[in-house]
């Protein structure tokens, strides 16, 4: 599920596309993330970066779609090492456990 590489750290997510709001929700299964934006010409994807990096306090370009560009199961690259702004990403896989 967030795995450390020697880039920054893996997320392996599921993302809804088309919801009515931009929400993490994490459960036993997993972290989901609702996206209002449609799945069509890579929005959903745009929109799914845009959300991480600002609920993550982390710019843009430090995300990169690895695996699933067309796929509901995703696995996001974020290439950063600090551990403060990782830190809520982290409670949130916690919760999830």
């Amino acid at each position: 599920m967030f795995k450390e590489t020697k880039n920054g750290y893996l997320l392996n997510l599921r993302i809804s596309p088309n919801a009515c709001k931009n929400e993490f929700l994490a459960d036993s299964s997993g972290i989901k993330v609702k996206i209002t934006a449609q799945p069509v010409d890579g929005k959903a994807n745009k929109a799914l970066i845009e959300y991480l990096s600002k609920f993550l306090k982390i710019p843009k370009s430090s995300f990169e779609i690895v695996k699933g560009e067309t796929s509901k199961d995703k696995t996001i690259l974020i290439k950063v090492q600090n551990e403060e702004k990782l830190q809520k990403l982290r409670d949130l896989i916690k919760f999830s456990k």
